[in-house]
């Protein structure tokens, strides 16, 4: 197939790219580059540096290139920034999203794989979070990726479009040969910030509440190797391309691991020791998130296969000591 990656040259979407390509697919991406980078991007990709508001040029590429599906991550995703900036969120995320599926529906493009968020579910009472509980996002991220779920699913309804959005917490890792990885500005992600402290970039790593209810009083996580994220992309573009209908999955390990495992799987995995601070819970900080994946692999058989705590750490390791200063490394 023939598929245009909007934001591929982000971190979820370009490894999503080498996916997709190692399956035999002809891949477009289309990033406007605010907070992706060129070099995430194969040599021998095409690259469109347009920006998803453009409807028409946007169409006008759909339609050239015969493009056969639409996977898209062109989205902020800082937490802690959409609350203090909703404006970007709602214009980027939604308004952005809109006219991208006004093309989409134009051009006639038949499937799209949405890069939703588990952040839709707020603070789920209990835990693995499964489909069908609430929905009660606590930011304007989680509200924003929840308002385009909503979109997909009223052009659905009403234009025939297929569509799958896929909802995941951390994800995590790097590819395994070091070349593409993770890089963020800021960066708000813990193994990036854990492993900058390993650096020396940092002069510690903060652990933010260590009086939660888990077994070392830090919170946990559910952290997804970036590797099985894009997996799972490809892999609901051939359940839908094979007729399934519309769909919304989570996407998650089912284990948790908290805040100190993490910063000791990393000293392990570095063979460094660095400063850990501990510091007051941050506001809205849930205790535990975990994610059920057993729909999605009831449905399609994905398992994630490189999410162990010590594959990501070692992945991660491998992209962040090559590169120190992320893409600006290799420009």
């Amino acid at each position: 197939m023939k598929i245009l990656v909007t934001g591929g040259a982000g971190y979820i979407g370009s490894h999503t790219v080498r996916a997709l390509r190692e399956k035999g697919h002809t891949v477009i991406v289309l990033d406007n580059l605010s907070r992706g980078h060129r070099g995430a991007v194969p040599g021998d990709v095409r690259l469109i540096t347009e920006d998803i508001h453009h409807v028409d040029a946007v169409r006008q590429l759909l339609i050239e290139e015969h493009i056969e599906a639409v996977m898209h991550f062109a989205a902020h995703s800082q937490v802690g920034e959409s609350m203090e900036n909703p404006t970007i969120y709602y214009d980027n995320n939604v308004v952005g999203t809109y006219y991208l599926l006004e093309a989409i529906r134009q051009a006639h493009v038949p499937y799209v794989v949405f890069s939703s968020t588990a952040a839709v579910y707020g603070e789920p009472e209990q835990t693995p979070i499964t489909e069908d509980m609430p929905y009660a996002p606590t930011n304007v991220y989680g509200q924003t990726k929840l308002m385009i779920e909503h979109m997909l699913a009223q052009f659905s309804r009403a234009y025939g479009l297929r569509y799958v959005a896929l909802r995941y917490f951390n994800a995590a890792g790097a590819a395994a040969d070091g070349t593409i990885g993770e890089d963020h500005t800021p960066e708000t992600h813990l193994i990036p910030l854990i492993l900058q402290t390993a650096l020396g970039q940092r002069k510690s790593i903060k652990i933010f509440g260590t009086d939660y209810p888990t077994p070392d009083g830090t919170c946990i996580r559910d952290y997804i190797h970036v590797t099985d994220l894009a997996a799972a992309h490809v892999r609901v573009l051939e359940y839908l391309a094979g007729g399934g209908e519309s769909q919304y999955f989570n996407l998650g390990t089912q284990q948790g691991m908290s805040v100190r495992q993490m910063i000791d799987a990393a000293k392990k995995v570095t063979g460094r020791e660095f400063a850990v601070e501990e510091a007051p819970r941050r506001a809205g900080d849930p205790a535990i998130l975990i994610a059920s994946s057993a729909k999605i692999q009831a449905v399609t058989g994905w398992k994630p296969t490189h999410s162990s705590v010590e594959t990501i750490m070692a992945d991660a390791w491998r992209w962040h000591h090559t590169h120190e200063h992320g893409y600006g490394d290799t420009k």
